[in-house]
């Protein structure tokens, strides 16, 4: 299905909503290291995450790390500053999703390095039409919503 990828994650609860999203989807999960939690087992099953052996999770110590193992050759950066909204974004199946962290997305260097490789019009945002006061939605919120997109264009109708 698709790759589903964090880059510096810093609360779990939101990290385990995204691995149940990715067990139910078939998505691979990639979180790149540092994060702001424990991702031993203890810690797992202190937070309810039972569910964990279900998900195909792979960890990356650095952004540098995920590049050099994944070598993704599409790749959706889903950021509250995107360029474009998602709905214009062609979701094909294998396409790795990127989040930023959750205080602060991306950096300006990861932006730069997306736009530059697969071009501006992967750097795309969720549409918040009702905007007063709101600045982003919860990333868990976000990846699913991302996800089930793929999942709609890549699922024939019926």
């Amino acid at each position: 299905m698709f790759h589903l990828v964090l880059l510096n994650p810093e609360i779990p609860n939101n990290t385990g909503n995204i691995g149940r999203t990715a067990a139910a989807l078939g998505c691979t999960l990639h979180i790149i290291h540092p994060i702001g939690f424990d991702m031993d087992e203890k810690a797992r099953r202190r937070a309810g995450l039972d569910y964990w052996h279900l998900v195909d999770c792979r960890e990356h110590a650095s952004w540098d790390a995920f590049l050099a193992s994944e070598r993704p050759q599409r790749l959706w950066l889903f950021s509250a500053r995107g360029s474009a909204s998602y709905f214009s974004a062609d979701l094909r199946r294998g396409d790795y999703l990127l989040f930023g962290k959750e205080s602060a997305g991306v950096g300006p260097e990861t932006v730069a390095w997306v736009e530059n490789t697969f071009g501006a019009g992967h750097n795309v945002h969720i549409p918040m039409p009702a905007t007063d006061g709101v600045r982003s939605l919860n990333l868990a919120t976000a990846v699913a919503i991302a996800a089930y997109e793929g999942l709609r264009q890549t699922t024939a109708t019926g």
